[in-house]
């Protein structure tokens, strides 16, 4: 059974290095994922697509940890994530229309492809656009008796992409699913957020779909995926991918956020989602029950201490993916990884 919890895949999300790779394998084995959208959507599954084919070491993982299939045979996710692409036709619609909704319980009913599904998500196109109030409640009204109906499926909401010639009202409609999200432990996948940031945390109080960005005037200054894509090596700190309405970069991290989604939806924590892309330095670090899952780029030392700073565990550490089975009870602990060159890289973990 899959149970619902508060998720929140923003900005922050969008970095695909910090992501373990049995973090991966844990999203491949346990997800049967329905995707319905329309052309803003694509973004998702073509920068999936493209980021499945990279045969280089791109931030330091390679392409073929991120296959995914479009629509395997039911029972058989393989070694790929099973993502039904386009399930049914059409997106969340414009003001109030609910046909989606219609689309997903004919679905999950009637549908033989349905029977392992166990995350259902939507996208807008511009439907957030030219919304109400009223329209938006209805979006969430209705998201919200499919969670009661199917309880075995998780529900992903989605905000609208950015839209320079409606800024005003879009961003209270996108404000309005947040803040519903938020209050009632939904799951969000903030579509507008991702796009409103540059990979360097460099915020667009005004921009477009496109990555175009403007005064406040609605002036337009430069696009921020190009000039970024400009002064990065391209296969190694972005990737091309078809992104309609868009540039590469903003598939690229589209693609990135969707992983961050996928690997939380099956039980990742998240933990290491602010770090910068992998170093020889960076460490990352997540729980699965009692096992530690700790991810290094050089030989080094793990070292657990208690709240109290009592050392409870020191194991060696070899280059790639290191488990730490413990019997450690619930609680807070700290993970120091102590390197050859004598630094430290210190890191909280929950023991659940």
């Amino acid at each position: 059974m899959v149970f619902s919890q508060g998720i929140i895949i923003d900005h922050n999300c969008s970095k695909l290095a910090p992501i373990p790779v049995s973090a991966l394998e844990q999203a491949i084995d346990s997800l049967h994922i329905a995707y319905g959208h329309t052309s803003h959507g694509s973004q998702l599954t073509t920068g999936m697509a493209a980021l499945a084919n990279q045969d280089t070491d791109l931030i330091g993982y390679k392409g073929d940890y991120y296959c995914w299939d479009y629509y395997p045979t039911p029972g058989e996710n393989g070694d790929c994530l099973d993502l039904h692409d386009y399930f049914r036709p059409g997106d969340l619609g414009h003001n109030g229309n609910t046909q989606w909704a219609v689309s997903t319980r004919d679905y999950l009913d009637n549908d033989p492809n349905s029977a392992d599904i166990n995350v259902v998500i939507w996208s807008w196109c511009g439907g957030c656009s030219d919304n109400t109030v009223e329209g938006i409640n209805t979006y969430l009204n209705t998201m919200n008796q499919l969670e009661l109906d199917y309880p075995d499926v998780q529900f992903v909401y989605m905000t609208g992409h950015r839209d320079i010639w409606s800024d005003e009202v879009l961003k209270r409609n996108n404000q309005q699913i947040r803040d519903y999200c938020i209050e009632n432990d939904k799951i969000l996948f903030d579509f507008a957020d991702i796009e409103s940031y540059n990979p360097d945390g460099v915020y667009y109080e005004y921009a477009n779909d496109n990555c175009d960005y403007y005064d406040e005037e609605q002036n337009k200054l430069g696009n921020w995926a190009k000039e970024w894509q400009d002064s990065h090596e391209e296969g190694v700190d972005w990737f091309q991918c078809s992104a309609a309405h868009s540039e590469a970069l903003n598939g690229n991290m589209k693609a990135y956020a969707s992983w961050w989604l996928w690997c939380r939806l099956s039980g990742w924590g998240g933990t290491v989602g602010i770090n910068p892309p992998l170093t020889n330095k960076t460490v990352a670090i997540f729980s699965n029950e009692k096992t530690i899952v700790i991810q290094v780029q050089e030989q080094s030392t793990a070292t657990v201490y208690n709240l109290m700073g009592k050392k409870i565990l020191s194991k060696d550490m070899s280059r790639g993916e290191n488990r730490l089975s413990t019997n450690l009870t619930e609680g807070i602990y700290f993970i120091s990884i102590h390197f050859e060159d004598g630094s430290t890289n210190t890191q909280k973990i929950y023991i659940r």
